[in-house]
């Protein structure tokens, strides 16, 4: 009976890293859609992910079987499926940044006439999870990922992040997206410094050329910093004049938050 049991045992390790590989890749499968690529082949996403062929086909027929995945067969494309939509409603629908920051991202938007974004820290990107754009004829319910070190919020988070946090989003890589884009770690390790001791960061056209961003840090009820929230538009409205009277509003909404979630400073 010991020799039974002690053979049984390995496998249970074994088959518990086999499913968290298999977890991995899922996820890797789903961060290669964005909002500026919606739809893809299976070559696209076996080259995004890094994952063979049959890997890559295996994984998504049995995303598709459960709803995460769907398929265009006319186009030989994929997408992400309602269901995902469905877990990321419940999801927002659960979380008290969402909840408690909905008022208050209205009122910077009236009081500013200008784009309001609220993210969430992932542990590498910045997730935006409420949006009220200048034009009201633009969609303001998407949920996006963004670059945390190209970013007014992203910025705004990493900035009070533990060394090893910003090392890893610098470790991903600084990819370059405009020429205003900080890709140098040395000079984003300066920029934290810089943002951390004015207590708001600024996104001077580094993610979206041309477009000028102020974000002030969140922080929950232990004290630490996960959200952000800020104000855009392009440079030619948001001149640098305009930029302290600015940082001043946008930090009042963002302790406003952090005092409903709980915070005392």
């Amino acid at each position: 009976m010991t020799d039974n049991a002690a053979t049984t045992k390995p496998g249970k390790p074994a088959q518990s890293d086999g499913s968290i590989k298999s977890l991995t890749k899922i996820a890797r499968i789903l961060d290669c859609f964005t909002a500026n690529q919606r739809s893809l082949t299976l070559a696209e996403i076996c080259a995004e992910a890094g994952y063979p062929r049959s890997t890559t086909h295996r994984l998504l027929t049995a995303m598709r079987e459960v709803g995460f995945i769907e398929q265009d067969r006319e186009r030989d494309s994929y997408r992400l499926g309602l269901k995902l939509f469905e877990l990321g409603s419940i999801a927002l629908a659960n979380l008290e940044l969402h909840r408690e920051g909905h008022t208050i991202v209205e009122s910077l938007h009236r009081l500013t006439n200008r784009a309001v974004h609220l993210a969430v820290f992932d542990g590498l990107r910045a997730v935006i999870i409420q949006r009220t754009e200048a034009d009201p004829n633009l969609a303001n319910t998407m949920v996006e990922n963004s670059p945390a070190y190209c970013t007014s919020v992203g910025k705004a988070i990493l900035a009070y992040q533990p060394a090893d946090i910003v090392q890893r989003v610098t470790d991903a890589g600084l990819k370059q997206f405009t020429e205003t884009t900080i890709t140098d770690p040395a000079k984003f390790a300066e920029e934290l410094a810089t943002t951390r001791e004015r207590g708001f960061a600024i996104d001077n056209g580094e993610h979206q050329p041309g477009l000028r961003c102020i974000g002030a840090p969140i922080y929950n009820q232990s004290g630490n910093v996960f959200a952000a929230i800020s104000v855009s538009a392009p440079s030619f409205q948001m001149p640098p004049a305009e930029i302290d009277e600015l940082s001043k509003v946008v930090t009042y909404h963002a302790h406003l938050i952090s005092q409903r979630l709980g915070y005392v400073r």
